[in-house]
């Protein structure tokens, strides 16, 4: 991972003196705009480079609506993921293979079982087989690199997600991992009046949550009056069940009411196995904030017991959405910006109804949460009529 010191430092500053006017008790979502700084590209939220045809901002620029000549034919997409289990990114690929059917395009799913190995091994898979795109979820520029290379040299188009890659011609999108953590941490910080004990769900190893720590480390120098006394984190075969052993043999160690304030989650499946570790315990005095909601966790985060208080959060289903539609842009050879950030929400438990609601309905409660239209050209509605006769 390309990243040094001084890099991080910057971030972390911007973070500090735009928060020295805040007060502890303020539980408003930050709106602060990061560039990532993590790479060496040319960070863009909404924004495609001058004279391009493509669009981040869902403003369809495009003079010409006609289907692009490379994409009068189905073409072949293949996803190599390193991990496919789990709501979030169940959910993920559900948003990328609905993408790419209403494109009447054909999706090959590469499982790489959260082996890196197999990661690589697998995108030189999909080179051999001549795929039309290829696109990259949470993979490492150590081990993925060289087999990359092999499918740009073959002038396969690849679009990477949560991936930190960095070579001429790769377009990148990511959640705004910084957002995503200030968001949650704010809230956090609002709702314990500055003070308290917290304990952190992360794991390392993964790009997105390297970029969650710098705001986690920034967190801590903005309120040095919460504390935190534990962290850890493992990514298995089944995290939720993983987390809430590891949260319980926490619980045993903070046993009284007053030792611990809040459980903070950097993952939708720590939330999981938090929230039941809690629900065991019957410790209604331990409150959860964290990143990742999605419509399996809804009604855990709606339950009215629930001591899970705020979520920021992307539609994970719109995230495969968009890197579908980055890969068909490129195919079509418009230019695409290297690297996307999707804007996050903070989802507040208190503002939702106290009926249940669908995931889809969150924006009804959720200024600016629903379907993305980044990433969208105007011949694409006519590639999708097409795709239905």
């Amino acid at each position: 991972m390309k990243k040094s010191i001084s890099i991080m430092m910057m971030v972390v500053l911007v973070f500090l003196t735009a928060c020295t006017s805040e007060q502890a008790g303020d539980n408003k979502a930050s709106t602060t705009s990061v560039t990532d700084k993590t790479t060496d590209k040319t960070t863009t939220d909404v924004k495609a480079p001058e004279g391009t045809t493509a669009t981040t901002s869902g403003n369809t620029t495009a003079a010409n609506a006609d289907i692009p000549e490379k994409l009068k034919k189905p073409v072949r997409i293949a996803l190599v993921t390193r991990i496919t289990s789990g709501s979030f990114f169940n959910a993920y690929n559900k948003g990328v293979q609905e993408q790419v059917d209403a494109f009447g395009g054909q999706l090959k799913i590469y499982d790489s079982a959260n082996d890196l190995a197999k990661m690589a091994s697998n995108i030189e898979a999909a080179v051999n087989e001549k795929v039309d795109a290829i696109l990259v979820n949470n993979g490492t520029a150590q081990a993925l690199e060289q087999s990359v290379k092999k499918a740009l040299d073959a002038g396969i188009p690849v679009v990477t997600y949560d991936s930190d890659l960095n070579l001429p011609g790769i377009s990148a999108i990511n959640q705004d991992d910084y957002m995503l953590a200030w968001q949650s941490l704010k809230k956090l910080a609002g709702d314990l009046n500055g003070k308290g004990n917290i304990a952190v769900l992360w794991v390392a190893g993964y790009l997105p949550m390297e970029r969650r720590q710098i705001m986690i480390d920034a967190f801590k120098k903005r309120y040095p009056n919460i504390k935190e006394v534990a962290r850890f984190g493992s990514a298995t075969a089944n995290t939720a069940l993983d987390t809430q052993a590891q949260v319980e043999a926490l619980l045993k160690k903070y046993p009284n009411v007053g030792d611990l304030q809040a459980i903070y989650s950097n993952w939708n499946e720590f939330t999981r196995g938090a929230l039941q570790a809690l629900k065991q315990a019957g410790r209604t005095d331990i409150k959860v904030y964290g990143i990742d909601l999605t419509d399996e966790e809804l009604p855990l985060f709606q339950d009215a017991n629930s001591p899970w208080e705020a979520a920021a959060a992307t539609n994970p289903g719109d995230v495969g959405s968009i890197q579908a539609r980055l890969a068909y842009q490129k195919i079509a050879g418009e230019k695409v910006p290297e690297d996307i950030s999707i804007e996050p929400h903070l989802i507040i438990r208190s503002q939702l109804p106290k009926e249940k609601i669908a995931f889809s309905d969150l924006s009804k409660y959720v200024s600016g949460w629903g379907k993305s239209e980044e990433a969208r050209s105007a011949w694409m509605t006519t590639l999708e009529t097409s795709a239905k006769k």
